[in-house]
């Protein structure tokens, strides 16, 4: 059971909020108990310094492991807030429908969603301005390869795939949130949130490159 807190920030990375329950799916945070076994992928080039140093900061912040797609480790209706940064990007619309469905079960009515992606039409304002093809590419992310050698496809395996499946504008990621029963979706400004006492949340992670969207549970 989750008692208190009633806050959760999923896929947090590095960057976990203090007195809230913090949840992330990196192999990382998995094997952080197990230091021999990274160590060994660390020796075996399959998990470099940043890995090795996540782990650590795993065990130090009390980072939990989760898939949410699968399942948010919480009873149903038992979290008031549900934060997540720059996590939808890496999810494919079926993996995405999946994720709101679990955020959806585990808010209480009235629970407040906040998303944060990067904005698409930022990038493409900057394509416009440069004309730029190349530099437009890089900029979403996406993977443009494929694994060839099999140390990249252990590599992929061992700690998963990073890259981009699909990308949003302000308006279409409040479009999604309306698909899916959340009310009153609304693009925030940095710093700005609907969240009462929000605390340590960090409401400017990542504003550069970022959009911000918060919704409530109807």
């Amino acid at each position: 059971m989750l008692n208190p807190p009633k806050r959760a920030n999923i896929g947090c990375g590095r960057t976990p909020t203090e007195g809230w329950v913090n949840f992330d799916n990196s192999l990382s945070v998995r094997l952080a108990p197990s230091r021999l076994l990274l160590a060994t992928l660390q020796h075996l080039c399959l998990a470099g310094k940043d890995s090795i140093q996540f782990a650590k900061t795993a065990r130090a912040k009390g980072i939990r492991w989760a898939n949410a797609c699968n399942k948010i480790p919480v009873p149903d209706e038992s979290l008031e807030v549900v934060y997540s940064s720059h996590l939808l990007e890496h999810l494919d619309p079926h993996d995405t429908k999946r994720f709101l469905r679990e955020i959806y079960r585990s808010l209480v009515p009235g629970g407040i969603i906040r998303l944060a992606v990067p904005d698409l039409k930022r990038r493409i304002d900057s394509y416009i301005h440069s004309g730029d093809a190349d530099a437009f590419m890089r900029s979403l992310n996406m993977r443009g390869y494929n694994t060839r050698d099999l140390r990249d496809k252990l590599r992929l395996l061992f700690l998963g795939d990073r890259d981009h499946r699909w990308m949003y504008d302000a308006a279409s990621l409040k479009e999604l949130l309306a698909q899916f029963q959340f009310g009153d979706a609304r693009e925030m400004s940095p710093g700005e949130t609907t969240i009462p006492d929000s605390g340590p949340l960090d409401l400017w992670e990542r504003e550069q490159e970022s959009i911000y969207v918060e919704a409530r549970k109807r």
